[in-house]
């Protein structure tokens, strides 16, 4: 009993643990997405042309661009910094 208990738990965190990895989304970065709270963070990656971009949160993609924390009127809960990219444009 001990060693089944043991076996579950086992792969209980390999599974958590590929699933923050996450797929991503191309460009040999992973991600992790939060459904519930509409967000996701992107670890840090190196792009083709040899520069880093550093990990970073962003809000899940969805068809607007007016939740967007870049976005005018909006602010990054994580930085504190105010959008500035224009959603209407």
């Amino acid at each position: 009993m001990k060693i089944k208990s043991i076996a579950v738990c086992c792969l209980w965190v390999i599974s958590t643990v590929a699933f923050a990895r996450g797929s991503g989304f191309g460009g040999g970065h992973s991600s992790y997405h939060s459904s519930s709270s509409g967000e996701h963070y992107v670890g840090g990656y190196t792009r083709s042309n040899g520069t880093y971009v550093a990990g970073h949160h962003q809000t899940n993609p969805n068809s607007t661009k007016y939740d967007n924390w870049s976005s005018k009127g909006n602010v990054s809960p994580y930085t504190g910094k105010p959008g500035t990219v224009d959603p209407y444009k």
